[in-house]
């Protein structure tokens, strides 16, 4: 008897030829495009997705995959994928907000709303829907943003933690703009009106810390108008502040809010906003040579000087008076 022509069929519980046990190049080019777009997303190598992906199917490592694992490993794949657009799209979420929140008060504002609509106190536990919406109202300015609480005014000396904090700041704006961190701290003492060597009074931390914070604002912006600079203050400008800034700078500059200011007019617009606030006199010597942003300081300092030793001037003109009669007689 002549055998049958044809594959013979193989007996139960064979092993498969290499050939059945591979995935078809379009299985296994499927499954490469899903890893390629994970790895894209996140930090893994395509080699941690493969082992990953063995792991969930309860396939060893050093074991190829079947053509009957295929559509697990597909679904699998898919689910790894949509996780890692959630996880980008959160981060990218937080950085934006990140970026948002040292603007004004909208720190305080942000974590006002989550405690009462969400009863969270971190980003970090808010849903992407959750960052979605918080990020869409700061945008929008739809935030009821409140005004921070101003420390009780006092005529004690700087607390120590206090003096850090500022010298903290000092450092910060000093790297940020060039200029040395002990001419930084003489124009604070300048504002102020205290010698050096003498203890500024604490009811200075609050103005001194937003005057510090408001140049380092401005330092990072390239083009300064008086609606970006109130922008960059963490204590916003009051509807009479804004008013009277507006006023100063159109009778100063001839600037309106979204004039471009010089540096030199930036930082005078900044001292103008701190001496108001600490109650400090704000004058401004129109003299040639000197230079606008110190201005209001070297008048104040000047006219002090001048009462104080008012005195001794008086006597000095007596003097002169009787020097000159003397000379005239003679």
């Amino acid at each position: 008897m002549q055998p049958i022509k044809g594959t013979p069929q193989k007996p139960p519980g064979a092993a498969p030829s290499p050939v059945e046990s591979q995935l078809s190049p379009q299985q296994r080019t499927i499954l490469e495009r899903l890893i390629t777009r994970i790895v894209a997303l996140n930090t893994q190598q395509n080699a941690e997705v493969w082992a990953g992906l063995k792991h969930d199917l309860g396939i060893k490592n050093d074991a190829p995959l079947l053509p009957e694992n295929f559509a697990d490993a597909e679904q699998n794949l898919n689910q790894r994928l949509t996780q890692a657009q959630t996880t980008l799209a959160t981060r990218q979420m937080v950085q934006q907000l990140t970026e948002l929140l040292p603007q004004g008060n909208n720190r305080q504002a942000v974590s006002d709303f989550i405690r009462l609509e969400f009863g969270q106190t971190a980003l970090s536990q808010l849903s992407e829907t959750q960052l979605k919406s918080v990020l869409t109202l700061l945008q929008q300015n739809q935030l009821n943003i409140p005004i921070p609480q101003q420390r009780p005014v006092t005529d004690r000396a700087l607390l120590p933690a206090e003096h850090h904090s500022l010298n903290q700041l000092v450092i910060k704006l000093a790297a940020t703009s060039g200029e040395p961190g002990k001419h930084i701290w003489e124009t604070m003492l300048e504002l102020v009106g205290v010698k050096y060597g003498e203890p500024i009074p604490a009811r200075f931390f609050a103005p001194l810390s937003g005057w510090l914070q408001a140049r380092q604002a401005i330092t990072l912006q390239s083009s300064i108008s008086l609606n970006s600079l109130q922008a960059g203050l963490k204590q916003p400008l009051t509807t009479a502040e804004w008013q009277t800034l507006s006023d100063y700078c159109q009778q100063r500059f001839h600037a309106g809010p979204h004039t471009p200011l010089t540096a030199l007019q930036a930082q005078e617009v900044v001292n103008h906003i701190f001496l108001t606030r600490a109650n400090r006199p704000v004058e401004v010597v129109d003299v040639q040579g000197i230079q606008p942003v110190l201005g209001p300081i070297i008048a104040e300092r000047v006219n002090h000087v001048v009462h104080r030793h008012k005195r001794l001037i008086s006597v000095l003109g007596v003097l002169f008076v009787l020097i000159l009669i003397i000379w005239l007689l003679g």
